[in-house]
């Protein structure tokens, strides 16, 4: 049966999935690009910007497995881009230049409808409304039976997750201090329904899985 799958989401040690004041000069807030330097000293993660080298290993492993039989994405409005409220204009088109690295139907949850956008290699941004159940029903008819992912950011996956609807999510804590931002984990309580079911450490980050109880 497909499922909503979260992966390799970069969190500080103390819970931050962001830092502050994210703007087009900083997609992540400040100081917030330190929760990926890991990604990108992988093989898998130099190969996704077009640069040769990177490092095999489990960290380059675990980062390839979260696009493995992925068919659809889901992303909060806050992850696609800075613009709050309104779309004054169609101009911005995401972080990610003109060819993203999801290559199929990417649902963006917004309050503001907008029309969908192709773009190179395949991603079509699809600016969505309604129930949480609504939009991941529209990725799962996407995905046409693999996974979806629920890319981020972190308002979107403490919505998720509090609706008990992730089926699996993958952590990588970063070790290093935020100071503020945006927590992954705020008013979300113990986490009923939700187990930790393996974790891996490597130099660079500690992996941790979690997955819905039964």
């Amino acid at each position: 049966m497909p499922k909503l799958r979260v992966h390799n989401i970069a969190v500080s040690l103390d819970g931050f999935a962001a830092g502050p004041d994210q703007g087009p000069d900083a997609p992540l807030g400040r100081g917030g690009e330190r929760l990926h330097d890991w990604v990108f000293r992988t093989r898998y993660g130099r190969d996704m910007i077009g640069d040769p080298g990177g490092d095999p290993g489990p960290d380059n492993d675990i980062l390839a497995a979260g696009d493995h039989n992925i068919g659809a994405t889901i992303m909060g409005r806050n992850m696609f881009g800075p613009v709050r409220g309104y779309w004054p204009d169609d101009s911005w088109t995401g972080w990610w230049g003109d060819t993203p690295p999801y290559h199929h139907d990417t649902f963006v949850m917004t309050h503001h409808p907008r029309p969908d956008l192709p773009m190179k290699g395949g991603t079509t941004f699809r600016f969505v409304s309604g129930t949480l159940e609504d939009v991941l029903a529209r990725a799962f008819e996407a995905a046409q039976g693999q996974d979806v992912r629920l890319a981020g950011g972190a308002s979107a996956i403490r919505q998720y997750l509090a609706a008990g609807l992730v089926d699996e999510m993958n952590l990588a804590i970063v070790p290093t201090l935020l100071g503020s931002g945006e927590r992954l984990f705020d008013n979300l309580g113990t986490l009923p329904g939700y187990r930790v079911v393996d974790m891996v450490s490597t130099a660079a980050v500690t992996h941790v899985w979690l997955a819905r109880s039964a």
